[in-house]
């Protein structure tokens, strides 16, 4: 912790991302990202009754973090909004985080104290991203079709939020989440060339085969830079070593709330 040009203590976060993916002229291009101290100020963010209610508490918490305010939250790529979530939390309640698991083998709840530093970076094979831009292409392995998609940033993210919620109605009547689909939509950058966003609406609701689906999304996941969310936790009754996802509750960055 140390004073610098802003005036106040602040830390380097690095990203998952290395940089790699935004402009050269962009603050996050270095790589990292200077993140203040939570204060009084970020605890009165987390127990704001009307940014719970409107569902933007964390948003408006990472944004008042940011140091350089050249740096804005909705240009960051999904990953790297975790690493700064969870860099965030590490420095204002410290690295560990209890949390209640369901045992797979016993069916019990289980009290776990995870130790939030040890959560590591995806790797990620930075020859996909040489050329610096966020484009990448993928073949279908069944229908042989050619697609070029986009990560997500936090812009992308509020539109599609936007039109889920005006979605919403409908799926109550149809009882059918339009999630995935809207979320490809707007990963999708081309579909065999054509740029069209018609063709391409039209391509995911009609065309875009199950098991093509599936091997684009793993696909996705694999190069995504992001936070591994996970940790090992052994089971109670054969002692086996399973991946468990980090569970994100409220206690999150409120751990008081578990006393």
């Amino acid at each position: 912790m140390a004073e610098n040009q802003y005036g106040f203590p602040t830390e380097v976060l690095s990203l998952p991302s290395q940089g790699l993916l935004y402009p050269e002229d962009s603050p996050l291009r270095s790589g990292t990202i200077d993140v203040k101290y939570m204060t009084a100020k970020e605890e009165d963010i987390l127990t704001s009754t009307n940014l719970i209610q409107q569902g933007k508490v964390i948003e408006r918490l990472l944004e008042s973090v940011i140091a350089d305010k050249k740096v804005k939250l909705d240009d960051m790529l999904v990953g790297d909004k975790n690493a700064l979530m969870l860099g965030t939390r590490i420095l204002g309640y410290g690295s560990e985080y209890r949390v209640t698991i369901n045992d797979i083998e016993t069916g019990q709840d289980v009290e776990k104290t995870i130790d939030l530093s040890t959560l590591q970076h995806k790797e990620i094979d930075k020859k996909l991203f040489e050329s610096g831009e966020n484009k990448f292409e993928f073949e279908l392995p069944n229908s042989k079709r050619k697609v070029e998609f986009k990560l997500l940033n936090g812009h992308d993210e509020k539109i599609i939020d936007k039109q889920l919620e005006d979605l919403q109605k409908v799926e109550e009547l149809t009882g059918v989440s339009s999630e995935l689909t809207t979320r490809i939509k707007h990963q999708l950058i081309s579909v065999d060339g054509n740029t069209d966003q018609k063709f391409i609406d039209n391509f995911v609701d009609n065309e875009f085969l199950a098991l093509d689906t599936r091997a684009y999304r793993r696909y996705i996941s694999t190069i995504t830079p992001d936070v591994n969310m996970v940790f090992n936790y052994t089971t109670q009754r054969t002692k086996k070593v399973v991946e468990v996802e980090v569970p994100l509750g409220t206690e999150f960055f409120w751990p008081a709330a578990r006393k």
